[in-house]
């Protein structure tokens, strides 16, 4: 079993943690990944340029190694590998990967599925889009909230 939760400062590259990941589940018959985008346009349309990401390093990691360990603990899996940016991420880069192995696929998709749904409402960063139409700070949505509530 391991347990990979870190926080990058600089461009995440998704490739590079799938193959590791891949690399990690050597035997194992499924492996699930996300990698989330920063968006181009805010929720209300407008074009963004960047997303900030603010964060507490000692506060954030632990926030990230909890969902991964939870992840772990729930779920029929032999790896877990969170990477979350922090800082300036331009629209169009990563700024999340989460993945899972396991022996089989369902335990996977459900670890992954989870690692999002936390790491979207609980992992501590604050957020700020900015773009053409100024600056704006952004929180988790409803449907954000409503998906972390299927895993209670």
């Amino acid at each position: 079993m391991s347990i990979v939760a870190r926080l990058e400062g600089k461009r995440l590259r998704p490739d590079l943690e799938l193959a590791a990941l891949v690399a990690e589940a050597a035997g194992d018959g499924a492996v699930v990944s996300f990698t989330g985008i920063a968006r181009p346009r805010s929720s209300g349309g407008e074009a963004v340029d960047v997303l900030v990401l603010e964060h507490h390093p000692t506060l954030t990691q632990k926030s990230l190694e909890d969902i991964a360990g939870a992840a772990a603990e729930r779920f029929d899996v032999t790896h877990v590998r969170v990477v979350h940016r922090f800082g300036e991420v331009p629209a169009g880069q990563p700024i999340v990967f989460a993945g899972a192995a396991s022996p089989h696929r369902r335990s996977a998709f459900d670890a992954a599925d989870y690692l999002m749904d936390r790491l979207k409402t609980e992992a501590i960063f604050w957020k700020r889009e900015t773009g053409e139409a100024g600056s704006r700070w952004i929180e988790p949505t409803e449907t954000d909230y409503s998906d972390r509530e299927r895993w209670d």
